[in-house]
């Protein structure tokens, strides 16, 4: 069975009529956003990534309010909100715009939260070896507001710390305070 099929029978199950006008297409546009909306399987960090070696800064280096959205494993609902990511170079870096990349490899798959924050800080990590990482989401989950408990505004943060974030209350407090909490 292909994704337009179930889709099809998903419509059906809720009761509507997928011959209809508005629904005829549905199953194939479902399909074309579901190819983009989990694409982040067919990737990996090292693909997006370009590393520059030899480089001699040595402070942090923060990209903050990267938009994101992805798809609750739990529910298969969304979560979206804002990464924010800093890092202390260890003699590499990387182009800023590879950061908000970073975050859709991670974020365009089935996940948690709590999974995609440490996916960031890992692949980071593994792929620059710096000195420390830090990674901070604040998301809002459609689970959340539109069944169960059904409260619209709250928001979830969850953050990963390595390396010398991890280990030095200041570097992580200014890390912190760059991004606005």
């Amino acid at each position: 069975m292909n994704i337009r099929d179930i889709i099809k029978n998903m419509i059906q199950y809720i009761g509507d009529d997928v011959k209809r006008e508005g629904l005829r297409e549905t199953p194939m546009r479902v399909e074309k956003a579901m190819e983009k909306m989990f694409e982040g399987y067919n990737k990996k960090p090292a693909d997006v990534l370009t590393v520059f070696d030899d480089e001699n800064y040595d402070e942090m280096i923060v990209v903050k309010d990267i938009e994101f959205y992805s798809v609750c494993e739990h529910h298969m609902l969304p979560f979206f909100g804002k990464a924010h990511i800093g890092y202390i170079p260890n003699g590499k870096i990387i182009g800023l715009s590879k950061l908000p990349r970073l975050v859709e490899i991670f974020a365009r798959r089935l996940q948690n939260q709590e999974r995609l924050t440490s996916q960031i800080a890992r692949g980071l990590n593994d792929l620059l070896k710096p000195l420390g990482v830090g990674v901070v989401l604040e998301a809002q989950h459609f689970c959340m507001m539109a069944r169960g408990v059904e409260k619209q505004n709250s928001v979830v943060l969850t953050s990963a710390q390595l390396g010398i974030f991890k280990k030095k209350e200041k570097t992580r407090s200014e890390f912190l305070r760059l991004i606005g909490k």
